[in-house]
């Protein structure tokens, strides 16, 4: 079954999920949110953010790349499928990617 997640999707975290989607919907949606280096002694965790300040031409390939890397890494549960962009209409050259996965159960 496909799933869509976004960064903004996560609320509030919740430890010990029990429910293998729920599991990994929230651990994509952590892993759009964090900038690598930013965990303690799990550095490489998170995206590169090498996209950052790029024209949004070459931004949202390197977004795909990323994304489908680092999920590939970090949740071996779920296929990368590819990324839908919005733009946000208030902030002119902001990019919300909403990622679509596959999970494994």
């Amino acid at each position: 079954m496909r799933y869509q997640v976004t960064p903004a999707g996560l609320s509030a975290i919740k430890l010990s999920q029990s429910d293998t989607i729920s599991s990994v919907l929230q651990n994509i949606a952590i892993l759009l949110a964090t900038r690598q280096g930013t965990v303690p002694l799990y550095r490489e965790f998170g995206l590169p953010m090498r996209f950052l300040d790029q024209p949004i031409h070459i931004a949202k390939p390197m977004i795909v790349s990323e994304v489908k890397e680092a999920i590939e890494t970090f949740e071996p549960r779920a296929t990368f499928l590819r990324v839908l962009f919005d733009e946000d209409a208030s902030t002119p050259g902001r990019l919300i990617p909403t990622v679509e996965v596959e999970i494994h159960e």
